[in-house]
């Protein structure tokens, strides 16, 4: 895993030590100016985080580092890394820090790993899902588009090796785009998993303004499709909210998902990662994510996860416990909820 040299500023570029030039949280310098009022601005109440700590959360840390692994926790900055560490989950990034593309909501470094892979990764995730005894985990990695197959392969024999190791250990992938290949979609959904994640992100209007030139919203929609024709898989994504998107935008982006099959979205509050990523243009109230559960609900969705500091991966193994990831009260029409035991 590649770690970042001391006193790289946000948007420079850097040397990793795997010989990779790459920019520093994804997103160049330039792109940040007039910014600096809108992403100092305090936030709302519901957004304070309490600092944990804790002998179980440097426990993993630990762990996660001394087998050479990273984390879409911290390589995200997400708000509640301590909270899911110190309960003992984590999200394992594969294939690197370093990707390949560069959305402007995202802080994962940008660069071009010419290939560069780690083919003993796959046991050591599996060595560190085993120690830790998980009974659910989330694996996802950066995009890849200068493998053949955008690392599909990679995923598949770490899911693999895994539920070898593990197999009381239900796994969710939470993939890159392959690039529309539905022939590496389906090398990942048949290698053992249970829940395959593909990230929609924003609305159809918002798509080129806030991912990279090479996603796409019906290329996303595309391969949830595809992946919903497969027994026994489950399909989710996820939607940050306060990039621009109207009510009646993600509206229409939750019936465009549920045409396809989608069973499973998180909603969000955007928080820009620094300067010179895609400014917020909204802070969304707890009400107001309130009303996006109950709407998912209605269209049709197993379980819709609402909240201002919910992220794709958050409580990922309570999804379809029914209560939304136990921040709200239980629902009550949980009856056909799926089963999200190992299989």
């Amino acid at each position: 895993m590649d770690r970042l040299p001391s006193k790289v500023s946000d948007g420079s570029k850097y040397l990793t030590k795997t010989g990779v030039i790459a920019i520093k949280n994804g997103i160049k310098q330039s792109s940040s100016r007039g910014r600096q009022g809108k992403a100092l601005e305090r936030k709302p109440e519901w957004l304070r985080i309490r600092l944990q700590t804790g002998p179980d959360l440097s426990r993993l840390k630990r762990l996660v580092h001394g087998h050479g692994l990273a984390t879409v926790c911290e390589e995200s900055h997400c708000p509640n890394l301590a909270e899911c560490w110190s309960h003992g989950t984590a999200t394992i990034m594969l294939m690197g820090s370093v990707c390949t593309r560069a959305c402007r909501f995202c802080a994962v470094d940008t660069g071009n790993p010419r290939g560069f892979l780690d083919v003993s990764e796959p046991d050591k995730v599996a060595r560190s899902v085993a120690a830790m005894n998980w009974r659910y985990i989330v694996l996802t990695s950066v995009d890849r588009d200068d493998l053949p197959d955008g690392g599909a392969g990679h995923f598949a024999k770490t899911i693999r090796a895994i539920k070898e190791s593990s197999p009381q250990t239900a796994v969710e992938a939470l993939t890159p785009d392959f690039g529309g290949d539905l022939e590496a979609v389906e090398t990942v959904v048949t290698s053992g998993l249970k829940v395959f994640a593909q990230n929609l992100e924003t609305v159809r209007r918002l798509t080129s303004k806030v991912r990279d030139p090479r996603a796409g919203y019906d290329q996303t929609l595309g391969i949830l499709e595809y992946a919903k024709k497969f027994e026994s898989i489950l399909t989710k994504t996820s939607l940050l909210l306060g990039l621009g998107e109207t009510d009646a935008e993600i509206e229409e982006t939750m019936r465009d998902l549920r045409a396809v099959g989608c069973d499973i979205i998180t909603l969000g509050q955007y928080l820009p990662p620094t300067l010179h990523h895609a400014p917020r243009t909204r802070w969304v109230t707890p009400e107001e994510f309130s009303h996006y559960r109950t709407l998912g609900l209605s269209l049709g969705f197993l379980e819709v996860a609402s909240g201002p500091l919910v992220r794709s991966s958050y409580r990922a193994d309570r999804i379809l416990d029914g209560n939304n990831l136990g921040l709200t009260d239980k629902r009550t029409d949980s009856k056909h909820r799926p089963d999200l035991s190992p299989s």
